[in-house]
């Protein structure tokens, strides 16, 4: 599988971020990149944000502060099915919403521990949220 080409948006706004965790959000978007190689990359809401075209399905959380989280999500507007349910068997997901979650990592040691199932709860969630 080949790796997705990095957005120069993306770039140019990494260049230029002021973040005490840069080097874990460099490692956090190239694992997201490697993992899902078909998502387009752009920024939303002042960090990086990964979907299908229009369709975002993961978005950084960098503030406030030394924030790093990864909001995993069915698009801008929370979705109005309410019976969606996610298997989470690594409980990495904290619930903000049925169809909301939320990864924090809260240290370089927790991102690594985190990756290989991060990785697989990724793969997953866009293949459940993407029509």
């Amino acid at each position: 599988m080949a790796v997705a080409e990095k957005s120069s948006a993306v770039d140019l706004y990494l260049e230029g971020l002021q973040h005490a965790r840069k080097a874990e959000i460099e490692r956090l978007r190239a694992l997201i990149l490697a993992t899902l190689p078909d998502l387009v990359e752009t920024i939303k809401w002042n960090a990086p944000s990964f979907g299908n075209g229009e369709d975002d399905r993961i978005t950084m959380r960098l503030h406030p502060g030394d924030r790093l989280q990864l909001i995993l999500h069915r698009g801008a507007k929370a979705g109005a099915d309410d019976l969606f349910r996610f298997e989470d068997p690594d409980r990495l997901i904290a619930w903000a919403a049925p169809d909301r979650g939320v990864v924090t990592f809260s240290n370089a040691q927790d991102l690594a521990a985190k990756s290989t199932p991060l990785a697989a709860v990724l793969k997953r969630w866009v293949a459940c949220t993407t029509r």
